[in-house]
């Protein structure tokens, strides 16, 4: 926030340890468009809310054993919905507790150990999650990430220095050749403005996908030119939270398992179903924290 800015509400949470949020930090800060402040233990979420834009501060005051936050806003009218979507994208309401009860006697105790108490944390809204995930399909990290910002800081909005993904009736109305003056491939293009365009009609509901399984959820997306089974599972993982997906496909996590378990080469799709053998049913914490073990 500015200086000077006065907040209209604060309320302090409390929730269960471990909950290590100078790791959230960490991972946040990969994105450069995400707003945060690791002295002060600060992250600054773009909440579109009533068609408003607000910016809700997140400040850890506690410990990872003892995890207490005080979250602040500008809106008072928002404030209960703000906490709730707050405690969704943190992942507030579930216990570290049964993870990391869960992995200490696995094959990656070790990666756990190191890591302790590092949530899954998601997204900061659906839109925003497939965006980034077709923005990033097929891309190395840097330059996912360089034309991601471009794409944001092009056609979003900042308030108060927070950015803000533009919203899918902007998108939609894009051209293509927009895109690729930012460097956007033909078909990259294509496919951010045509999903766009099906959400600002109506023809995808990203709200009744927590409705959906996970198996229905993949059926509904790959049939959109553009969302392959990466994206869908992406989605589910980083957008929905759900606690039990391995993107095998993911480059990362291939890399991560080739490391951990001292592999000559990437393992094969065999190979990986032998090593995850014992993470379900927390195997989005498993791909979270071999993501970490290499970032």
């Amino acid at each position: 926030m500015k200086k000077g800015q006065e907040y209209m509400w604060k309320e302090t949470i409390e929730v269960n340890g471990p909950y290590h949020f100078k790791q959230v930090i960490s991972r946040l800060s990969l994105d450069p468009l995400n707003h945060v402040n690791d002295k002060e233990r600060i992250v600054n979420v773009p909440l579109l809310m009533n068609r408003k834009r607000n910016v809700i501060g997140v400040k850890a005051v506690g410990t990872t054993e003892l995890p207490k936050f005080e979250l602040s806003g500008h809106d008072e009218n928002v404030k209960e919905q703000a906490i709730a979507e707050i405690r969704r994208i943190f992942q507030w309401d579930f216990s570290m507790k049964t993870v990391v009860k869960h992995f200490e006697n696995t094959n990656l105790a070790e990666i756990f150990k190191e890591h302790r108490g590092t949530p899954l944390v998601l997204e900061f809204d659906l839109y925003r999650c497939l965006m980034k995930c077709i923005i990033h399909q097929q891309l190395n990290v840097t330059f996912a990430h360089t034309l991601t910002e471009r794409f944001v800081k092009e056609f979003g909005k900042a308030v108060d220095g927070v950015w803000f993904y533009p919203e899918p009736e902007v998108v939609a109305n894009i051209s293509v050749d927009q895109l690729r003056n930012l460097q956007f491939s033909q078909r990259k293009a294509e496919y951010i403005i045509d999903t766009s365009r099906l959400i600002s009609e109506g023809q995808l509901d990203l709200s009744k996908l927590y409705q959906l399984s996970n198996e229905e959820i993949i059926e509904k997306l790959v049939k959109i030119r553009g969302i392959g089974p990466w994206t869908a599972q992406n989605l589910l993982l980083s957008g929905l939270g759900r606690k039990n997906l391995f993107p095998k496909a993911d480059i990362g996590i291939q890399k991560a398992i080739q490391k951990h378990f001292n592999l000559d080469k990437k393992p094969t799709s065999e190979e990986m179903d032998y090593y995850s053998q014992s993470w379900s049913p927390y195997l989005s914490y498993a791909t979270l924290y071999l993501w970490r073990s290499i970032e």
